[in-house]
């Protein structure tokens, strides 16, 4: 790169060599020769010197020597005045974290170039980084301004450049600043809009939305995000604001699309339908029409369209097939066609969803009876990064406790964790192994680190205080884990069941049996049924525990914890 820059600085020393070797109109001939001897000397002085300190400045930033390199290419543009320059060590600065020094340098690069909008943009950039944003919006006026070709696209770019300033309600004020002087255009407001929904001024934004879609009502970006801060608080305002939108603009595909994915969520499973449908219609071989019908489709548990659709995109352009290929055979896995399954599984050969598709190849070999070679795919799978091979650890260790070999499992998780010793996932999978095979002291050494780790893991903290209850032990202290981590996940009918159960270990009848019945509501687990069940039981409410326990072993006949309860109470 440096090379551009010495040539900048030969070309400056040569001009003043050059300015300084001119004979005066009627001087005499004598007197300019040793004039021109003179100044000529002096320019090659110039000359060295600028060659020189270019050179300094340049070879000390390549050997690491920044604060040499900085001040050689400082010194030199103070001196010079020269654009090229002052560009120069204004970058060299800023590279150096030396703000305040590359702002002085912008501040006389603009002196010497006021018009230059590259001058202008380098001041305003370093006016971000040192949030300096009472200084930046005349910078940002003088932008737009100069730049009247492209004002509506730099308007829209405001909230990109100030994007990772932290004091939103500053930012705001700063857009409203300098957007306000264009209120006719659309993108004015927009920008306006944006800035609003960052700082949570949300009527501010819509306001701001409703005025750009005023001055330009076929802006589908605007409509977007109108529906987007409608939906935070009404579904069924964006929902007809979408609706009115389609209904003016049919071929405004994003807005057809948020609407059916609104549509969904508020299930109308119908209307959404025929969004979709329309979609297809009219775009049947578009991959990016294609995909996020799918996907909406999958996510909200129609099969059928979502594999009509991906079976369409097999045959499109569409670039990420292994991406395809792995829904595919998720749903012919979930539709018990393992053979099919694995066959697109096995097309799976790169990407997001690479080691997942082996992780689940690798479960149907299991149930074909193939442990050894389920886990030989999983040994010959290389994972990309550490939480890839966690991932691959994980699975190896699911199988061998589908497959009754719980000791083995802890054996490979134990070892991971050699490795990997603060890894999240591997610390509990290992803590929950251990508990099963009859060690809860290595379950509480391993949770405890995690909780040190991440203090706030919901589950960890759930796992651990269950665990206490299990035991019957330090109930007090399981109660404020499992509470913490409720408080996290309000409507988890698990950790709602763990709480339940230290109640009931606490004696605390009542409260037990409220806290588990809600947690069943939540989800009618066995589990959970077994706990209720137990609480029901020591109540004296007998006949109902036993029609609750007969009735989730109908449902769930192979449930350890449920069988244990029933021999228990109902023998």
């Amino acid at each position: 790169m440096f090379p551009k820059f010495i040539a900048a600085a030969l070309s400056l020393a040569l001009g003043l060599t050059h300015a300084g070797l001119s004979q005066a109109a009627g001087e005499p001939p004598a007197k300019a020769a040793a004039k021109r001897a003179t100044t000529q000397a002096s320019s090659e002085n110039i000359l060295a010197r600028t060659v020189f300190q270019s050179l300094l400045g340049e070879f000390a930033l390549q050997r690491g020597e920044i604060k040499l390199g900085v001040d050689a290419w400082s010194d030199l543009a103070l001196r010079t005045r020269d654009p090229k320059v002052l560009s120069r060590a204004t970058e060299v600065a800023a590279f150096a974290r030396q703000y305040d020094r590359a702002l002085e340098l912008s501040r006389i690069w603009l002196e010497v170039e006021p018009d230059s909008t590259k001058a202008r943009q380098t001041q305003s950039s370093l006016l971000v980084v040192t949030n300096r944003l009472d200084d930046l919006a005349p910078q940002l006026a003088s932008l737009l301004e100069q730049d009247k070709a492209n004002l509506a696209t730099n308007l829209l770019q405001l909230n990109r450049t100030l994007a990772k300033h932290t004091d939103k309600q500053a930012v705001q004020k700063l857009v409203d600043r300098v957007a306000t002087p264009y209120d006719g255009l659309p993108e004015a407001h927009y920008a306006m809009a944006q800035a609003a929904s960052a700082a949570g001024d949300n009527l501010r934004a819509l306001s701001e939305t409703e005025k750009a879609l005023q001055l330009r009502p076929d802006w589908e970006a605007a409509a977007l995000a109108r529906a987007q801060l409608q939906a935070r608080q009404s579904n069924p305002t964006a929902i007809d604001s979408l609706n009115d939108f389609v209904g003016r603009y049919p071929g405004a595909r994003d807005a057809r699309l948020m609407l059916a994915r609104l549509l969904i969520s508020d299930k109308q499973f119908d209307e959404s339908r025929k969004h979709f449908d329309h979609l297809i219609k009219e775009n049947p071989d578009n991959p990016e029409v294609i995909y996020p019908v799918a996907m909406l489709a999958l996510q909200h548990g129609d099969a059928e369209t979502g594999r009509a659709q991906l079976e369409r995109l097999l045959k499109t352009d569409f670039p990420d097939k292994s991406t395809v290929h792995f829904f595919l055979g998720q749903l012919d896995q979930e539709q018990k066609k393992p053979e099919a399954a694995l066959e697109h599984y096995r097309q799976v050969t790169a990407g997001e969803q690479y080691i997942a598709a082996r992780s689940r190849t690798a479960q149907i070999l299991l149930q074909q009876g193939k442990l050894e070679e389920a886990r030989e795919l999983l040994h010959s799978t290389r994972g990309g990064t550490e939480a890839e091979r966690a991932q691959l650890i994980l699975a190896e260790a699911q199988l061998l406790r589908e497959a009754g070999r719980l000791n083995d499992a802890y054996i490979v998780l134990e070892t991971a964790l050699t490795s990997h010793p603060d890894n999240p996932e591997l610390l509990y999978e290992t803590a929950l192994t251990a508990e099963r095979i009859g060690k809860p002291e290595i379950l509480e050494t391993h949770l405890a680190h995690l909780i040190k780790l991440k203090p706030d893991h919901a589950h960890a903290l759930n796992a651990l205080g269950y665990s206490f209850a299990e035991r019957n032990v330090r109930l007090t202290e399981a109660e404020e884990m499992i509470a913490k981590a409720l408080r996290q996940l309000p409507d988890d009918p698990f950790i709602t069941d763990s709480l339940g159960w230290v109640l009931y270990r606490q004696g605390k009848l009542d409260a037990a049996l409220k806290t588990l019945e809600k947690a069943y509501k939540l989800r009618a687990d066995p589990e959970i049924a077994a706990h209720l069940g137990e609480v029901m039981w020591t109540m004296g409410r007998k006949d109902d525990a036993s029609r609750l326990l007969r009735s989730a072993a109908k449902d769930h006949p192979e449930n350890e914890v449920l069988a244990a309860a029933i021999k228990k109470l109902l023998p």
